[in-house]
Formats: C-alpha cells, sequence, structure tokens
C-alpha cells in the first residue's frame, strides 16, 4: 500500500476515534456530575518511506496517532432539584463511592435511598461517609445535608436532629491523574492519594450538571464528519489514479 493510502487510514483512524468520544460526550449531556472528554493526537513521522522511488533523497512520512484521551474537570452548571437527597459538590472535590472495585470519585450527587436504608448514587453505588456508610432511620424524615457534608435527620416524633454520618470528601492535588472508572465515576491510580478538600461545599436540593458544551460538541462532529468524507475521497481518487494507470499501462500495443 503506498504512503498517501497509510496516511490517509491513519487519519481516518484517528478521526474514528475521535468521533466515538464526541458521540459519548453527546449522549453524556444530561448525566450529572459527567465531564467531558477529549482526544490528544500528535505527529508521528515514519523514519524510512515504504515506497521509496523518489529521485531525490527519501522523505520522512508523516502520520497522525490519537495518543490519548483526557478529561476535562472543570466545574458544570448547579442546578436546583429541591431533592433533599441530592448535593452538588462546588470546589476541587469529589463524593467517595464504594464499588466491587473499591473506592471510587463521583461528582454525581443524584443521591437516593436504597431499601437497606443506606444513601447510594443514581447508580446503586453505596455513598461512603467519614465513619462508614451512611444509613437512615425507617422513621427518619427532615433530612439534611450541611455545606461541610454532615448528614441529619429527625427520627419518628424527635423534634432534635440526628447526626446520621458525614460525606467523605476527596480533593486531589492534580485531577487529571484520574482514570475514568464508568460514567461518571474515577479512580485514583497507584501513587495518587486523596486529601481532605479545602475550600469545597456541599449545597443540598441541587445536582452539578455534565459540562458538556452541547454547541461546542455538535460543531466539532460536523467537522469531524466533514474531513472524514473529504480523506475517503481523495483516498478514492488516488485509487482510481492508479487503476486507470494499470489500464493503460495493460493495453497492448496494435502495431
Amino acid at each position: 500500500m503506498e504512503n498517501a493510502s497509510l496516511v490517509g487510514l491513519s487519519r481516518q483512524i484517528a478521526l474514528s476515534r475521535e468521533l466515538d468520544v464526541v458521540a459519548n460526550n453527546i449522549a453524556n449531556l444530561n448525566t450529572a456530575g459527567y465531564k467531558s472528554d477529549s482526544t490528544v493526537f500528535h505527529e508521528f513521522l515514519m523514519p524510512g518511506v515504504r515506497a521509496n522511488q523518489f529521485r531525490g533523497a527519501d522523505r520522512m512520512v508523516s502520520f497522525v496517532h490519537d495518543r490519548a484521551t483526557w478529561t476535562d474537570f472543570s466545574q458544570g452548571p448547579v442546578q436546583p432539584t429541591g431533592n433533599p437527597l441530592d448535593v452538588a459538590v462546588s470546589g476541587n472535590a469529589f463524593l467517595t463511592v464504594q464499588t466491587p472495585g473499591g473506592e471510587r470519585y463521583t461528582k454525581n450527587g443524584a443521591l437516593q435511598i436504597n431499601s437497606q436504608g443506606q444513601l447510594v448514587t443514581s447508580e446503586g453505588l453505596q455513598v461512603v461517609g467519614t465513619s462508614g456508610p451512611i444509613v437512615f432511620q425507617p422513621n427518619d424524615r427532615n433530612i439534611s445535608i450541611g455545606g461541610d457534608g454532615t448528614v441529619s435527620a429527625r427520627d419518628g416524633q424527635s423534634t432534635v436532629d440526628a447526626q446520621r454520618g458525614k460525606l467523605k470528601l476527596a480533593s486531589f492535588a492534580a485531577p487529571r491523574l484520574l482514570q475514568k472508572d464508568g460514567t461518571s465515576t474515577y479512580r485514583a491510580p497507584p501513587g495518587v492519594t486523596p486529601q481532605p478538600p479545602t475550600g469545597a461545599k456541599v449545597t443540598q436540593g441541587a445536582i452539578e450538571k455534565s459540562n458538556v458544551q452541547s454547541v461546542t460538541e455538535m460543531s466539532r462532529m460536523i467537522e469531524i464528519t466533514r474531513t472524514y468524507t473529504q480523506i475517503a475521497q481523495i483516498l478514492q481518487n488516488q485509487s482510481d489514479m492508479r487503476r486507470s494507470a494499470i489500464d493503460k499501462l495493460a493495453e497492448v500495443p496494435t502495431t
């Protein structure tokens, strides 16, 4: 295969992967706490060419390589919901949740109470408190969650709030090092340790929405599709030229 075809295919593969990322961002436009992803590309120079029929010296061939995906951890808009179990965590802090694979971190504050009375996320993950799981009594009412994450409720006809736990908030010096481990959950890689947050605030009755910019993502999707189509057309033109050249070479002179 000629170098031009290889370069075009490398770009198409990179565009295909980028389109998957953009499509996933759009699909999670309304997912609470979701953080948008982007791809990182760099130029890869092939040290030796495959078609070396140049009259001059061989030239380096430039390919496209998608190196990684990075996550934008910027704050999403906070939307009031009126649900006393919903919380929005502002600042560089995450809720800690328990998964089969260990503790994970999320900005998804759409919480609820499961059949065991435990505070869980909308995905059913147990919310971790500073002293363990946060569990409510069957007769609990008037649930309140303070700005520091303290969860209180009134049991039955009691007029005094009883503390049910405190949200275990986690902060990271470099959130970009977190690795996505679900739609809106992240895990800390080895060597990255969560720290108690400073300046974080918990807002009850609100959720942090996705930080995906719908107009930007749609524009990007159109641009990717258009570029992919242009490259496909270039490859088709090259194939037509090659076929035409072969046909002419195959023609047998009649004289």
